[in-house]
């Protein structure tokens, strides 16, 4: 039966969820900047008119923006929100562009970091407070007890009875861990390390596609080799503060490296850009992990916010990764990109950030209607 999760829980769910990681983010920003003595002119929660705010100490304007989509931070002497130096403004003490190079790189990174260790701080905590999930008997869990009715392991040649080693050349501890390989996967061919009567073998395995849907009737398409494990049993081991930490860096980790294969798949036709969703989804999808409860909500969160850190870091003009991939071309060249050339390019990355907001709100807008 397919559950639904009420609208206005799309929208609170929303709003805890970008509200708070777009404002860490731009926090990152202002704080690395004032620590290495680049003064911020504003502090926006979203953009437009300002709706309330006040001026701090220290000359920077704090306020609240009537549309909630984002934010930012203006330093002093950018020409505008995006933070383009502007060319004819004088040289005086705190402002950005004046900033050594990798002063600039800092201030820039430091807003994609600040979510990438939230989610690694989410990450960690759970493993910390509820536990790690860890196979009772990992060899009992990696062997074959039986396989679907359509199999590509069993078509490839693999048997009941084969312990899985690795996929890949990539050891595999649980079972967890093939289905996180194999899911994104669907559609091609891995290489499966076998132990079969004390030998090792190594059979190249074609993942079948597979079509899924979630309890809210959301589909994805995910790659399945058709096997099923003797026993899949786990028990949660409680880490200390640094194992912790180090298995949410891990999980990161694994997270970044799938999205970085979701979107190479999408730039050469492995999968549809109908797969792409934009701010309607993450409301929908928002409001369903919020109806889940907080567990489930905060791994969300936890998910989102190195979404962010992703996109930021993409080498698009406008972009946090534009400003770093100009910055690499300054420190290449010994000088900076010219202000005409660097004006063109964040106008043609604007244009494309729109152009992507605007077809992934119509992939939305589709995905809701009835025959989407």
């Amino acid at each position: 039966m397919i559950e639904s999760s009420p609208v206005w829980m799309w929208i609170v769910g929303f709003a805890l969820v970008l509200g708070p990681l777009v404002t860490l983010h731009e926090l990152g920003h202002l704080l690395v900047g004032r620590w290495l003595g680049v003064e911020a002119e504003a502090f926006s929660v979203g953009f437009g008119k300002e709706l309330a705010g006040f001026t701090d100490k220290r000359g920077t304007r704090w306020k609240l923006s009537a549309l909630p989509l984002g934010g930012y931070v203006q330093f002093r002497g950018d020409m505008n929100p995006a933070s383009i130096p502007d060319p004819g403004a004088p040289a005086e003490e705190g402002a950005f562009q004046n900033a050594s190079l990798w002063r600039r790189a800092l201030i820039v990174f430091a807003g994609p970091a600040m979510n990438i260790l939230i989610a690694v701080g989410i990450f960690a905590a759970f493993f910390m407070i509820v536990g790690r999930p860890v196979p009772v008997d990992p060899n009992a869990q990696l062997t074959i007890d039986s396989f679907t009715t359509e199999s590509a392991a069993r078509e490839a040649g693999l048997r009941i009875g084969d312990r899985l080693v690795s996929v890949d050349g990539q050891p595999l501890e649980s079972f967890s861990d093939l289905q996180r390989a194999v899911m994104i996967h669907p559609e091609e061919r891995m290489e499966l390390g076998i132990e079969r009567n004390g030998r090792q073998l190594t059979i190249p395995v074609t993942t079948m596609s597979t079509e899924v849907t979630d309890r809210f009737g959301n589909e994805s398409r995910i790659g399945m080799i058709g096997v099923a494990p003797k026993e899949v049993e786990y028990s949660y081991e409680r880490l200390g503060l640094f194992s912790g930490l180090g298995a949410g860096v891990d999980q990161s980790v694994q997270t970044f490296d799938m999205m970085v294969t979701g979107l190479k798949q999408i730039i050469f036709g492995q999968r549809s850009v109908q797969e792409l969703g934009g701010p309607i989804t993450i409301a929908k999808f928002s409001g369903e992990q919020l109806s889940l409860g907080p567990l489930a909500f905060i791994s969300f969160v936890a998910l989102i916010s190195l979404n962010l850190a992703f996109i930021n870091l993409l080498p698009i003009p406008a972009l946090d990764g534009g400003h770093l991939a100009f910055y690499a071309a300054e420190a290449i060249r010994r000088k900076p990109i010219g202000p005409r050339a660097m004006e063109m390019a964040y106008r043609t990355g604007v244009a494309l950030v729109l152009a992507l907001m605007l077809f992934v709100t119509i992939n939305d807008v589709v995905k809701l209607l009835p025959f989407g």
